[in-house]
């Protein structure tokens, strides 16, 4: 009897740990040095390096359909973003070199989304940022080769990109 009572107890327990792992929905909003208000929604999936290894090249591809809503117009310097929803993404270009990229229109989960639609960010990819165990997307000041603007982020297991919102004449936020 106690052998039964003992394996139910670590049944339970196992099935808490489980819940003890939440993903959850975030949102994240920020002002922009240009006054434009962006943001984000997102749910906290968790980094799978394999599935970023098996994208396939010039693919437009979006972990969990991560939302970018963007109150007015952004010039970012090299591209105008239009007012509205977009799906964040990115591009491979190869495996260590991606593009941020965002998908007019909130996809859903079956689309299969049109490359040449997207609208590439100038961006950044990094993998000394350490490891980040679940998907991060914030907006923040650039650095490197996007100093002084502010960047859209997707930190996703070893992986860091950045894209710009911002043209490279933007003054960094105080």
């Amino acid at each position: 009897m106690k052998r039964i009572a003992v394996l139910c107890l670590m049944s339970a327990m196992g099935a808490g740990l489980a819940d003890a792992h939440p993903h959850f929905n975030k949102t994240v909003t920020a002002k922009l040095p240009s006054g434009v208000e962006v943001t984000i929604t997102y749910n906290t999936t968790p980094s799978n390096e394999v599935r970023a290894a098996e994208a396939p090249v010039g693919v437009f591809v979006t972990p969990r359909r991560p939302v970018l809503k963007v109150a007015a117009a952004l010039e970012t310097g090299k591209v105008t973003v239009p007012a509205g929803d977009y799906t964040i993404g990115v591009i491979k270009n190869g495996d260590k070199d991606w593009t941020m990229a965002l998908y007019p229109g909130v996809l859903a989960r079956e689309d299969k989304p049109d490359v040449a639609k997207a609208i590439r960010l100038e961006s950044a990819f990094s993998s000394d940022h350490g490891v980040a165990e679940h998907m991060l997307i914030d907006v923040t000041p650039g650095s490197a080769g996007l100093e002084g603007r502010a960047v859209l982020t997707m930190h996703f297991g070893g992986l860091f990109l950045s894209g710009a919102l911002s043209p490279a004449t933007a003054a960094a936020p105080r």
